[in-house]
Protein backbone atom coordinates (compact mmCIF):
# COMPACT_ATOMS: atom_id res chain seq x y z
CA UNK A 1 0.00 0.00 0.00
CA UNK A 2 1.33 2.96 -0.61
CA UNK A 3 0.66 6.37 1.49
CA UNK A 4 -1.96 7.80 -0.66
CA UNK A 5 -4.00 4.58 -0.65
CA UNK A 6 -7.11 4.99 1.33
CA UNK A 7 -8.53 1.35 2.22
CA UNK A 8 -11.22 -0.58 4.73
CA UNK A 9 -9.12 -1.18 7.95
CA UNK A 10 -9.16 -4.98 8.98
CA UNK A 11 -9.19 -6.94 12.43
CA UNK A 12 -5.45 -6.42 12.35
CA UNK A 13 -5.31 -2.37 11.97
CA UNK A 14 -7.44 -2.11 15.35
CA UNK A 15 -4.37 -1.49 17.93
CA UNK A 16 -3.10 1.33 14.82
CA UNK A 17 -6.29 2.85 14.77
CA UNK A 18 -6.56 3.45 18.28
CA UNK A 19 -2.83 4.43 18.61
CA UNK A 20 -3.71 6.88 15.82
CA UNK A 21 -6.71 7.87 17.67
CA UNK A 22 -5.27 8.17 20.93
CA UNK A 23 -2.06 10.05 20.04
CA UNK A 24 -4.90 12.61 18.09
CA UNK A 25 -6.58 13.21 20.54
CA UNK A 26 -4.74 13.03 23.74
CA UNK A 27 -3.95 16.94 23.86
CA UNK A 28 -7.52 17.82 23.88
CA UNK A 29 -8.36 15.58 27.39
CA UNK A 30 -7.11 18.80 29.69
CA UNK A 31 -8.44 21.52 27.44
CA UNK A 32 -12.33 20.30 27.23
CA UNK A 33 -12.02 18.63 30.53
CA UNK A 34 -13.21 15.14 29.56
CA UNK A 35 -11.68 12.21 26.80
CA UNK A 36 -12.96 12.94 23.41
CA UNK A 37 -15.52 10.72 22.44
CA UNK A 38 -13.25 9.26 19.50
CA UNK A 39 -11.15 8.06 22.00
CA UNK A 40 -13.80 5.69 23.80
CA UNK A 41 -15.05 4.01 20.62
CA UNK A 42 -15.27 0.29 20.51
CA UNK A 43 -12.79 0.51 17.59
CA UNK A 44 -12.82 -3.26 16.87
CA UNK A 45 -16.42 -3.40 16.37
CA UNK A 46 -16.32 -0.58 14.11
CA UNK A 47 -13.47 -1.93 12.29
CA UNK A 48 -15.83 -5.13 12.03
CA UNK A 49 -18.69 -3.09 10.36
CA UNK A 50 -17.14 -1.69 7.94
CA UNK A 51 -16.94 1.61 9.02
CA UNK A 52 -13.80 2.25 9.00
CA UNK A 53 -11.16 3.27 6.42
CA UNK A 54 -7.24 4.09 6.81
CA UNK A 55 -4.31 5.40 5.77
CA UNK A 56 -0.28 4.94 5.25
CA UNK A 57 1.53 2.20 6.30
CA UNK A 58 2.32 2.34 8.53
CA UNK A 59 -1.37 3.58 9.75
CA UNK A 60 -1.24 7.35 10.06
CA UNK A 61 -4.77 8.81 9.24
CA UNK A 62 -8.44 7.06 9.74
CA UNK A 63 -11.95 8.04 9.09
CA UNK A 64 -15.23 6.06 10.92
CA UNK A 65 -18.28 6.58 9.25
CA UNK A 66 -21.81 6.17 9.45
CA UNK A 67 -24.39 5.31 6.63
CA UNK A 68 -27.47 7.15 7.18
CA UNK A 69 -30.49 7.29 4.86
CA UNK A 70 -29.84 11.04 3.58
CA UNK A 71 -26.24 11.57 4.77
CA UNK A 72 -22.80 10.46 5.92
CA UNK A 73 -21.85 10.66 8.90
CA UNK A 74 -18.39 11.53 9.73
CA UNK A 75 -17.60 10.40 13.19
CA UNK A 76 -14.02 10.49 13.20
CA UNK A 77 -11.37 12.02 11.46
CA UNK A 78 -7.44 11.40 12.94
CA UNK A 79 -4.32 12.16 12.03
CA UNK A 80 -1.18 10.96 14.26
CA UNK A 81 0.26 13.93 15.11
CA UNK A 82 3.48 13.40 13.22
CA UNK A 83 1.93 13.12 10.24
CA UNK A 84 -0.56 16.50 10.40
CA UNK A 85 0.31 19.16 8.37
CA UNK A 86 1.48 16.89 5.32
CA UNK A 87 -2.14 16.89 4.19
CA UNK A 88 -3.21 13.14 5.18
CA UNK A 89 -6.40 14.89 6.15
CA UNK A 90 -7.48 16.51 3.31
CA UNK A 91 -7.49 13.27 1.42
CA UNK A 92 -9.40 11.63 3.91
CA UNK A 93 -11.76 14.34 3.79
CA UNK A 94 -11.86 14.10 0.24
CA UNK A 95 -12.41 10.54 0.28
CA UNK A 96 -15.08 10.59 2.84
CA UNK A 97 -16.94 13.05 0.66
CA UNK A 98 -16.48 10.74 -2.67
CA UNK A 99 -17.76 7.70 -0.71
CA UNK A 100 -21.15 10.20 -0.08
CA UNK A 101 -21.27 10.84 -3.72
CA UNK A 102 -20.80 6.85 -4.60
CA UNK A 103 -23.57 6.19 -2.10
CA UNK A 104 -25.88 8.23 -3.53
CA UNK A 105 -25.88 10.74 -0.05
CA UNK A 106 -26.63 14.33 -0.58
CA UNK A 107 -24.52 16.04 2.37
CA UNK A 108 -21.41 14.77 4.47
CA UNK A 109 -22.63 16.04 8.70
CA UNK A 110 -19.79 15.73 11.31
CA UNK A 111 -19.26 17.56 14.80
CA UNK A 112 -16.77 18.88 16.77
CA UNK A 113 -16.14 20.03 20.34
CA UNK A 114 -16.37 23.87 20.79
CA UNK A 115 -12.64 24.02 22.48
CA UNK A 116 -11.24 22.01 19.35
CA UNK A 117 -10.93 24.93 17.77
CA UNK A 118 -8.21 23.95 15.08
CA UNK A 119 -10.92 22.47 13.37
CA UNK A 120 -13.20 24.84 13.26
CA UNK A 121 -10.56 26.18 11.00
CA UNK A 122 -10.32 23.26 8.99
CA UNK A 123 -14.12 22.43 8.43
CA UNK A 124 -14.78 25.94 6.42
CA UNK A 125 -11.50 25.46 4.18
CA UNK A 126 -13.06 22.42 2.97
CA UNK A 127 -16.99 23.81 2.44
CA UNK A 128 -18.24 22.92 5.14
CA UNK A 129 -20.79 25.30 7.22
CA UNK A 130 -21.80 25.25 10.71
CA UNK A 131 -25.15 24.59 11.20
CA UNK A 132 -25.53 24.40 14.82
CA UNK A 133 -24.21 24.60 18.40
CA UNK A 134 -25.68 22.12 20.62
CA UNK A 135 -24.77 21.27 24.18
CA UNK A 136 -24.73 16.93 24.57
CA UNK A 137 -24.08 16.44 28.24
CA UNK A 138 -20.20 17.71 29.38
CA UNK A 139 -19.93 18.05 25.52
CA UNK A 140 -20.23 21.48 23.55
CA UNK A 141 -20.40 20.65 19.91
CA UNK A 142 -20.47 22.65 16.62
CA UNK A 143 -22.48 20.58 14.12
CA UNK A 144 -21.32 21.19 10.50
CA UNK A 145 -22.19 19.89 7.27
CA UNK A 146 -21.42 20.05 3.46
CA UNK A 147 -23.82 19.40 0.21
CA UNK A 148 -22.93 17.63 -2.18
CA UNK A 149 -25.11 18.31 -4.70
Amino acid sequence: MTTEEIRPAVAADVPAVKAVTDAAYHHYIERIGVVPQPMERDHAANVAAGQVFVTGDPVTGLVAIEVHEDHLYLDNIAVHPDAQGTGVGGRLLRFVEAHARALGLPEVRLYTNALMWENQKIYPKFGYEATERRVDGPYDRIHYRKRLV
